[in-house]
């Protein structure tokens, strides 16, 4: 297989599981919100796109499976199906069925799929078989066509008359003078027309003939206006004249039903970029020949306008001046009506609209855009080297012009980091089928509010962060949620909720897993460690240290395990992958009032701005997002680890200390103020060194797990600097506060 068609298929298969993931949204909100029609032509927009898609590589499968469903939402969007939960259960595993086929057309194997698959597949077709029915399956199946679809015209209800009074296809017919010498005879073609229907009216006309002196015996002066009633396809009434099409003059107008009915095809075309006549023609409102002969006629208009007008205004643009559309020659004509025209016109502005805002985006690999974020990482370094040697130089100018070029990286920095943001929202969104999928196998009727779907952060972190948030809202949903009987003899709702919420804070996201649940039980937590010994009876904790416990390997307090949860395994590989991004992990639970997990994680794992402190012999970097301000500490911490900033208590850390470095304090210590989550610490340190480009090293596995450190970066000495997590740093803090109050008022007592 070329790499063009490579490339194509892998096109074909990112789109259609963004069309899937639009589909399985739309059913999750038309299941709490019915009726919207919308919603529904757009699902059903989306599967046939698929299917056609599908139908263009060969993956006759996945069209096969695809159009049963598309008929079923068809039904669904005429009102002839009830979309209850039942049927959007079903459709959901449609939807994953589907997915499961683009998993093996990437994987290089649909067709050779295993037989649980072939067996999972054929059931769904025969459920949805069953709410078809035979008849409209098999109608449905013919339409799989391409050819038969792109004429496709819905059948006119017996007896249905418009607004108009035309209640079947009325044709007028104008044989040219030469038809009976060319062995024509149009008997014959109204005995076929017959065939196709019933003739209902049929009226000669006389009026092009001519006095009997003047009269040809051979020449055909006769005219018929024709009332047909038939639930033939406009093209295939049309083919009956093939013959003649040359030597007369063929107006067919169809019923006012078949209007309306053209006019909802129209508005049901895939959001192809198509010129007015072709989505006529493939709406089945006007015929292959009937578009051609007026394009004709345009052309010869055009022709004529440039043989007056283009030697007297010079360009053959002004040639199209005045030029009839063909919108206008075929209503002129007699061969369509004008509101099926204005909605062919409509369907091209709106396809138009879309085509604009598409274009507007670019899909590029995500390998591509890893690469520049290293190259513009490279760059950094390299800016700050050239600064660094234009500072030592003492050159003015070759100063000034670095940082001019200085300037320039930070922009190209933010705008490629800028690159890679996405927001949160559509990750978010998923966790609607997980909702409802887990709270209909226990039995419990739960509702998904989401907030701040709009916050951005780096394209790594969303993907990485997905499992983790899985298990949070599964737990949750089993553990947190009680049953709706409980609930309602606790006073509260018998729907129970769970929120997810994001928002930004101190250069950091924050997601918030909520549910009104029953809370953690802070003494059965307890209880259950000390019979582990990880906890000794008399150790005093806070309610934040116990609620923690639940994160240790193995730990869990459920009474019996199902197959979601229970054996203690999740909670502890949660936090290892929320610390694996640099991130942290907390709970709050308020026993019969609900429990909140907050994580907290970096914007971006690449590239940050910092600012460089000295601490003896070496550098660190604090993130300058989670810094608040420098105070001189001086003499006003006396022996105490902590200092009054005006009026609030502050503790701190000698960073000599934290990180055990020879060498006596600086002649004049800083204390850089951090906050964090609400918390604030200071972090004393020998020199400041201003604001500087930092990028993300991660350490190796030797060293990973060092306190207090969150990665490295090169300085543009070359020299490495090691970057403060700043998070742990605090927390240190705070226990050093917390224990030396324990021990003066031990002291005390």
């Amino acid at each position: 297989m070329s790499k063009t068609m490579d490339h194509a298929q892998q096109t074909f298969v990112e789109e259609s599981r963004d069309l899937l993931a639009h589909m399985e949204e739309s059913l999750l909100r038309l299941e709490s919100e019915p009726g919207d029609a919308e919603t529904l032509a757009a699902m059903f927009r989306a599967a046939h796109t698929i299917k056609g898609s599908a139908g263009l590589f060969g993956f006759d499968a996945i069209v096969s499976f695809t159009h049963v469903a598309e008929s079923v939402l068809d039904r669904v969007r005429e009102g002839k199906l009830c979309l209850d939960g039942g049927l959007v259960a079903l459709l959901l595993s449609c939807c994953d069925h589907i997915m499961r086929q683009l998993d093996s057309v990437e994987q290089g194997r649909l067709g050779v799929t295993a037989e649980d698959d072939e067996a999972r597949g054929a059931e769904l077709v025969k459920a949805l078989s069953a709410l078809l029915g035979e008849p409209a399956y098999a109608s449905s199946a013919a339409a799989s066509h391409p050819t038969e679809e792109s004429n496709a015209t819905p059948s006119r209800e017996d007896g249905a008359a418009g607004a108009s009074g035309r209640e079947y296809w009325h044709l007028s017919l104008r044989f040219g003078a030469d038809s009976l010498r060319n062995g024509m005879d149009p008997a014959s073609f109204l005995r076929y027309l017959g065939t196709l229907g019933t003739i209902r009216a049929l009226v000669t006309l006389f009026d092009a003939m001519p006095s009997s002196a003047d009269m040809d015996p051979e020449s055909c002066y006769l005219g018929f206006e024709i009332e047909l009633e038939s639930d033939a396809k406009r093209a295939v009434i049309l083919s009956v004249f093939d013959f003649v099409r040359d030597d007369c003059n063929i107006r067919l107008l169809p019923p006012r039903s078949r209007i309306d009915d053209y006019i909802k095809l129209i508005n049901e075309l895939p959001e192809d970029n198509l010129r007015l006549g072709e989505i006529l023609v493939a709406s089945g409102a006007l015929s292959r020949a009937e578009l051609e002969e007026g394009l004709s006629q345009q052309d010869a208009a055009r022709s004529g306008q440039a043989a007056d007008t283009g030697s007297q205004r010079g360009g053959p643009e002004a040639a199209n001046d005045g030029v009839p559309q063909i919108g206008s020659i075929l209503v002129d004509k007699g061969a369509i009506d004008p509101p099926v025209v204005n909605a062919a016109l409509a369907k091209q502005d709106r396809v138009k609209t879309k085509r604009q805002e598409e274009s507007r985006f670019v899909r590029v690999q995500a390998d591509k855009l890893d690469q520049l974020i290293n190259l513009v990482g490279e760059l950094v370094i390299a800016s700050a080297g050239a600064n660094l040697l234009a500072q030592r130089a003492g050159d003015g100018a070759l100063q000034e012009s670095t940082q001019q070029v200085i300037g320039l990286v930070e922009e190209i920095r933010n705008g490629t980091l800028q690159l890679r943001m996405v927001q949160i929202g559509d990750t978010f969104n998923r966790f609607r089928r997980v909702v409802r999928d887990v709270s209909q196998e226990l039995g419990k009727d739960i509702e998904l509010i989401i907030n701040g779907g709009d916050a951005e952060l780096d394209k790594s972190v969303v993907e990485r962060i997905a499992d983790p948030l899985t298990h949070l809202i599964r737990n949750a949903v089993d553990h947190g949620i009680e049953s709706a009987a409980a609930r309602v003899q606790a006073g509260k709702p018998a729907r129970g909720t769970v929120s997810l919420n994001a928002y930004h804070d101190s250069g950091s996201i924050v997601i918030e897993v909520a549910d009104d649940g029953q809370g953690l039980d802070r003494d059965r937590i307890l209880r259950k460690a000390q019979e582990r010994g990880i906890v000794s009876p008399n150790q005093h904790l806070t309610d934040s240290e116990v609620f923690n416990l639940v994160f240790l390997p193995g730990f869990s307090t459920a009474e019996k395990v199902s197959n979601l949860s229970g054996r203690g395994v999740g909670m502890d590989v949660v936090r290892r992958n929320v610390e694996a991004l640099r991130g942290t992990v907390n709970i709050e639970s308020q026993r019969g009032r609900g429990t909140k997990m907050i994580i907290r994680l970096p914007l971006t794992l690449a590239i940050i701005d910092g600012f460089l402190v000295g601490v003896a012999a070496a550098s660190y970097v604090v993130p300058l997002d989670m810094m608040v301000e420098c105070i001189e500490l001086g003499d006003r911490a006396g022996t105490h680890n902590y200092l009054n900033l005006r009026g609030e208590v502050l503790p701190f850390l000698r960073l000599r200390e934290v990180f055990e470095l020879e060498g006596g304090a600086g002649q004049r210590e800083s204390v850089v103020v951090v906050q964090y989550a609400g918390q604030k610490a200071g972090l004393v340190v020998d020199a400041l060194m201003g604001e500087f480009q930092t990028v993300i090293k991660p350490l190796g596995k030797l060293f990973e797990k060092l306190r207090g450190i969150g990665g490295s970066t090169i300085l543009g000495s070359g020299e490495v600097a090691l970057i403060l997590d700043v998070p742990a740093l605090i927390g240190e803090a705070a226990r050093k506060e917390k224990s030396s109050a324990e021990v003066a008022q031990a002291a005390v007592a």
